[in-house]
């Protein structure tokens, strides 16, 4: 499955939702959570949640926050060389 490197926009997470029939109010019902719960997850990283997004979705949340689940390598710059010598 081909990741784009930026996250969907919270506008096409909702949209996505709405088109399957699904608000994310009463998403985040269904899942025993408090109304407004799921709403958290456009702001801070929150797996429970973003899994919970995803399988409504029916994909997985690495293809919705790509820069959440980056694998450690590809976070990290390449080191780079330290010309100074001691």
């Amino acid at each position: 499955m081909e990741h784009k490197s930026q996250d969907w926009h919270r506008a096409d997470i909702k949209s996505a939702l709405e088109k399957r029939g699904i608000t994310l109010r009463e998403l985040s019902r269904s899942a025993g959570l408090s109304p407004d719960s799921l709403r958290n997850v456009f702001t801070r990283s929150w797996p429970r949640a973003e899994l919970i997004i995803a399988q409504a979705l029916e994909t997985t949340p690495d293809v919705i926050w790509p820069s959440r689940y980056l694998s450690k390598s590809e976070k990290q710059p390449p080191p780079q060389k330290n010309n100074h010598q001691l």
